[in-house]
């Protein structure tokens, strides 16, 4: 993996992105020897109707910029935060619903699709600590990923697709096989 530079991870609400993405992340600082830059498209969507927003910022924000970086977005209060900079010199892996576009994908030396059916993610994503804050909003981001997905097929412009559930019943060592 030392020779990726740039590691693309999407999939719907629930699908074990961020796990994934975190795991994934230290295999690869392990395997390159210095730091993985994670961002989380959590960070920076710009409020429960800002998918499509933040997939736009991933490729002219982070990945196309000359000084990457990205806003983060303050949940509680809806506002934007300060720039937080990105060293273009380091490797980086972006994880979230919207970060696999076809602009996006051509920026990427490896994209991963999680693929998981929808009532699981459903579930998933309801039942994290932070899951009650979603609820309600379920329905209004669900729409925002079809449209996505409509739009982009991110699945398909992945080079590689994952079913997360066998891999979080692994340590993070039965990761390195791919």
């Amino acid at each position: 993996m030392s020779t990726l530079r740039r590691i693309l991870v999407d999939g719907g609400s629930g699908a074990g992105k961020t796990t994934f993405a975190r795991r994934l992340c230290d295999l690869w600082q392990e395997d390159c020897g210095q730091p993985v830059q994670l961002v989380s498209l959590d960070f920076f969507y710009p409020g429960w109707h800002g998918l499509e927003e933040a997939s736009r910022m991933v490729v002219d924000d982070v990945l196309t910029a000359d000084s990457p970086g990205y806003t983060p977005w303050d949940w509680k209060r809806s506002v934007p935060l300060p720039r937080v900079a990105l060293d273009p010199r380091l490797p980086l892996l972006v994880e979230g619903c919207g970060a696999l576009t076809r602009r996006s994908a051509a920026l990427a030396d490896l994209t991963i699709w999680l693929d998981m059916d929808a009532d699981r993610r459903r579930e998933r994503a309801l039942s994290r600590p932070d899951g009650a804050g979603f609820g309600p909003w379920w329905e209004v981001w669900a729409a925002q990923e079809q449209k996505h997905w409509e739009r982009n097929r991110p699945w398909e412009l992945a080079s590689l697709m994952v079913e997360p559930s066998t891999l979080f019943r692994t340590s993070p060592e039965g990761l390195e096989s791919f």
